[in-house]
């Protein structure tokens, strides 16, 4: 994730900041500071950071339950508008999905209910174990926030735990694409309003908030659709191949007149038995031309420790392992080792396009 870092590992899910949260660290202090001094701006920003410890544990509620599952959740981000736990997939059933998506909020609930029980043992003693900005008191003030967080976030207005709720209820009816796609309009009208409060009252965090709920929920659809859509379909058939492989002798000169013969722009890099050696990339061979000669080799400029693919690779796994790689294209490989096809994003944009009238036609 960009302009985030790891500040911890917990369970093995990497717990990441991202950069915007220390600006508003930083503004909720020096606000404090303005209106009390030193010792209301120590105030704040532990409440603050209270409150984003509720939000995590809400997130690890995700987590927990998703595990249960089988599904690892890699890392999760906390950032001034809440936390986001990513999965590394999609749970299976409506029914998990719906476990999942209570989870956090149950969580919210539990921390909730332990903050009104200590209200109720402190009775009003202790100045509530104190804080102070504008006379607010520690235990009461967290206890309001909880409530509002939950209530917030059973709001249907996916992608937040309300909308994901009612996904998998529509899913559990109809299929998961029309349940994502219902979910995802009803998100971005609740966006609409978001940003109309907060137009009206001069809020820029529920603008913040619209913007992030109506493109969340707008990407979801998009995945979701990319999923079904690619259900069933492999590596191997939707890899080029009718493709160009380069000898790992094979000069910047020679890859240059590949490149601009067709419309092939990475290249395979292969031994004299045809086995994978590394990828060439349009940009590896820019960058070869402009630091070295045309007669330089492809092997000295390559991109190595290329993971290659396999036939049969489902569509998912193929698509995931293409986004993380951070190349162009990976080729694929037959059981020998044998450079057979070459996949691109391309490929699966083509896929995409085409299979629903395929489908439709058989």
């Amino acid at each position: 994730m960009r302009w985030s870092f790891k500040v911890a590992t917990v369970a093995g899910t990497e717990i990441k900041i991202h950069v915007t949260f220390l600006l508003l660290v930083g503004w909720w202090a020096f606000d404090a500071w303005q209106r009390g001094g030193m010792v209301a701006a120590r105030a704040s920003v532990v409440f603050l950071l209270l409150v984003f410890g509720c939000i995590l544990l809400h997130e690890f509620g995700h987590i927990a339950m998703a595990r249960r599952f089988g599904i690892r959740t890699p890392d999760v981000l906390l950032s001034p508008i809440g936390g986001v736990a990513r999965l590394e997939r999609m749970p299976e059933e409506p029914k998990q999905e719906l476990l999942v998506a209570l989870a956090g909020p149950a969580v919210t609930l539990a921390i909730a209910a332990a903050l009104w029980g200590l209200l109720r043992v402190l009775d009003g003693s202790s100045d509530l174990l104190t804080f102070d900005p504008l006379r607010l008191r520690l235990v009461p003030a967290l206890f309001q926030l909880n409530v509002a967080l939950l209530l917030f976030n059973l709001l249907p207005a996916f992608p937040m735990d309300g909308g994901r709720v009612l996904r998998a209820i529509l899913a559990s009816r109809k299929g998961l694409a029309w349940g994502t796609r219902i979910a995802a309009r009803v998100g971005q009208i609740f966006a609409f309003a978001f940003g109309a409060i907060g137009m009206y009252t001069g809020s820029f965090l529920l603008l913040i908030i619209a913007a992030f709920v109506y493109f969340a929920a707008e990407a979801e659809a998009r995945a979701v659709h990319t999923r079904v859509t690619g259900r069933g379909v492999t590596a191997g058939g939707m890899m080029i191949t009718d493709l160009k492989l380069l000898r790992v002798y094979a000069t910047l000169e020679e890859a240059v007149k590949l490149l601009l013969a067709g419309e092939q722009r990475e290249f395979p890099i292969v031994d004299n038995e045809g086995r994978l050696e590394g990828l060439l990339t349009r940009d590896d061979l820019v960058r070869g031309l402009a630091t070295a000669s045309a007669n330089t080799t492809v092997e000295q400029v390559m991109s190595r420790g290329v993971v290659p693919l396999t036939p049969g690779v489902p569509f998912e796994e193929a698509l995931q392992r293409l986004r993380t790689s951070g190349l162009p294209a990976l080729p694929v490989v037959n059981a020998s080792g044998l450079v057979v096809g070459l996949l691109t994003a391309d490929n699966i944009t083509d896929l995409l396009l085409v299979r629903p009238h395929l489908v439709k036609s058989s």
